[in-house]
């Protein structure tokens, strides 16, 4: 293929991948805490880090991944603390993550608004070696932590206070969690954009709970959505010469409406069938609601 040709495409698709693979992994968690637009928030925090790794002449990428996991650390301490006007600190903190990244990069000798867009929606072109290896091993982390503690994290975004009764540190795997967002939204941010990356962590997740009801059946179709739409976004931006990061994210979108058309008949084949196999009907209490979603499953 003419597009591997090219050293810096063959950077891009496996960055591409590695972002497909860890968005949906770590948004299967925060769809199940009502924390869907956590990641939104992170990417604007981690503007600032953009804007310092310009100004300090360090990697944007490892300056934006540090400041994103202090400031997610801060979300889960406000969402602990805050109490009611803990809606106004993290839109300080939200605002002033975005503020502070304007700043900085324009304090920066090297730096300039059009840097700061390439990380704001991504950018093929601009993914460099060391991008790449640092994309790798934050890639790793995210993917050790979402499969390895994978029990744990389904046990604490279901149901925290069950989680806690029977022994689990339910504090210190928040944080584990909103460390991990932090990492993928720095992961993904070279390729979908900071302003971008909540809907590649969100979306997925929503088509594959039209298809499925487990968790590991849900994690998986997840996974399979975001590679297929963060490469099929990146092929379509190299030969249509339009933005990676809205090209995948309408890609995504696209995804959810189509299964969520297919999804229609199969529920309907799949009430018919349970109605066949249970003709008198369950009583009310025992019925499992329509409604359910994936994550509601007890077994991961």
């Amino acid at each position: 293929m003419e597009i591997l040709n090219y050293a810096f495409m063959q950077r891009a698709l496996l960055a591409a991948v590695l972002v497909g693979i860890t968005a949906p992994a770590v948004g299967i968690y925060l769809v199940q805490r009502r924390q869907a637009l956590m990641g939104d928030g992170i990417g604007h925090v981690a503007m600032t880090g953009v804007g310092l790794g310009f100004l300090l002449s360090w990697s944007p990428v490892w300056m934006a991944t540090l400041v994103s996991v202090l400031g997610a650390v801060m979300m889960e301490l406000i969402r602990w603390y805050g109490r009611t006007r803990g809606d106004i600190a993290l839109a300080m903190l939200f605002y002033g993550g975005m503020a502070g990244g304007v700043m900085f990069i324009n304090l920066a000798p090297t730096g300039s608004n059009a840097n700061l867009t390439s990380y704001l929606f991504g950018s093929l072109s601009t993914v460099s070696e060391s991008d790449v290896t640092a994309i790798c091993l934050l890639a790793a982390f995210v993917v050790l932590v979402t499969l390895g503690l994978r029990r744990q994290l389904f046990a604490v975004s279901q149901d925290e206070e069950f989680a806690r009764v029977t022994g689990l540190p339910v504090r210190a795997l928040n944080l584990l969690t909103a460390v991990t967002a932090a990492v993928t939204v720095t992961v993904a941010m070279r390729v979908v954009g900071l302003l971008l990356v909540s809907a590649l962590m969100v979306v997925p997740v929503a088509a594959a709970q039209q298809l499925s009801r487990s968790f590991a059946a849900t994690f998986a179709i997840a996974v399979a959505i975001g590679v297929s739409v963060t490469i099929g976004g990146t092929v379509t931006s190299y030969y249509q010469d339009v933005p990676p990061g809205a090209t995948i994210v309408l890609l995504t979108i696209g995804a959810f409406i189509l299964l969520t058309v297919l999804a229609a008949p199969l529920a309907r084949r799949r009430a018919r069938a349970l109605a066949a196999a249970h003709p008198t009907g369950d009583p009310a209490e025992c019925a499992i609601p329509a409604s359910r979603g994936a994550g509601d499953e007890v077994g991961v």
